[in-house]
């Protein structure tokens, strides 16, 4: 696909010219693949990204910080949730892995949504949380992570262009199970696939049958794919540009969410920050950031 502005209004030019031929229909599908392509050029034009109206598939990941860090997993989990309901968003579930505190070591979510994968996907990164620990019983001040994965949600259509070989994944089946382990059936239906050359995996446990389980995870596999192939391009570009800036990857937080000793907020990419802890935090108010994190 064309990256220049003016290739790509050529591009949409020929194609809309194709459009006008007394035979375009007589192809039915190649006619809605063109007209697939050239919604596709004029939202790339117009700065979109291939897959930015799509929705979303967020996941949550505890880094350092034991049970602090998997208590935070929880409080941004109920923030973006906040956050879909306040857009008018459905989500659901497709996996999740909880403690004995009402914490999560890591969950895995749909945001159903137009366009919330454009707007929710700088939201990806590491995420750090300072407070007094309720979890220990000096209440000493306590910093933890956690690791916020945003990934476009692909049909059937979007991962046919990627490809990966059987050989290349690992497939491991057990059983679904509920909050502190219990098992919710006895049938092995859970399902997790590892991509062994890049070591990536996903694992989904939300449908009844492993099949259907198998077809979701592996959608999910080729978005997260897809995900890294775009984070590979972008990181090119910028090693390639006088001007690069500094780059965000584990361990380089995005955001602080300072509660003690003081009351803050701060994006670190965009330096938008707000003392309304709560405005953001149990509202989902978070429009002041994403707005700022599309001009980064």
């Amino acid at each position: 696909m064309p990256e220049n502005k003016e290739d790509l209004k050529k591009q949409i030019k020929k194609l809309e010219d194709e459009m006008t031929n007394s035979n375009f229909w007589s192809n039915k599908q190649k006619a809605q693949e063109t007209i697939k392509e050239i919604s596709l050029l004029k939202e790339k034009l117009e700065g979109f990204s291939k897959y930015d109206r799509k929705g979303a598939i967020i996941t949550i990941l505890s880094g350092a910080g034991g049970d602090d860090a998997e208590d935070f997993s929880k409080i941004l989990l109920e923030m973006y949730l906040k956050y879909a309901n306040n857009s008018s968003w459905g989500i659901s579930i497709l996996h999740e892995n909880r403690n004995d505190h009402g914490g999560y070591r890591n969950i895995t979510f749909e945001v159903a949504g137009k366009g919330s994968y454009g707007i929710l996907k700088n939201e990806s990164g590491v995420h750090r949380l300072v407070r007094l620990s309720p979890f220990n019983a000096k209440k000493q001040r306590h910093t933890s992570f956690s690791m916020v994965e945003v990934i476009p949600k692909f049909d059937h259509e979007d991962v046919r262009g990627i490809e990966i070989s059987e050989k290349d994944i690992r497939v491991e089946f057990s059983k679904s199970s509920g909050p502190g382990g219990q098992n919710v059936n006895k049938r092995e239906t859970a399902v997790r696939l590892v991509h062994l050359p890049t070591n990536i995996s996903v694992h989904l446990d939300s449908e009844r049958t492993q099949e259907r389980n198998r077809d979701k995870a592996l959608a999910l596999l080729k978005g997260k794919l897809y995900k890294r192939m775009e984070e590979e391009q972008k990181k090119t570009k910028e090693e390639m540009s006088v001007s690069k800036n500094t780059e965000i990857e584990w361990g380089n937080q995005i955001r602080s969410y300072v509660l003690h000793p003081y009351k803050l907020i701060k994006d670190h990419r965009t330096g938008i920050e707000t003392k309304n802890i709560d405005n953001i935090i149990k509202n989902g108010q978070l429009d002041e950031f994403i707005t700022a994190e599309k001009n980064l």
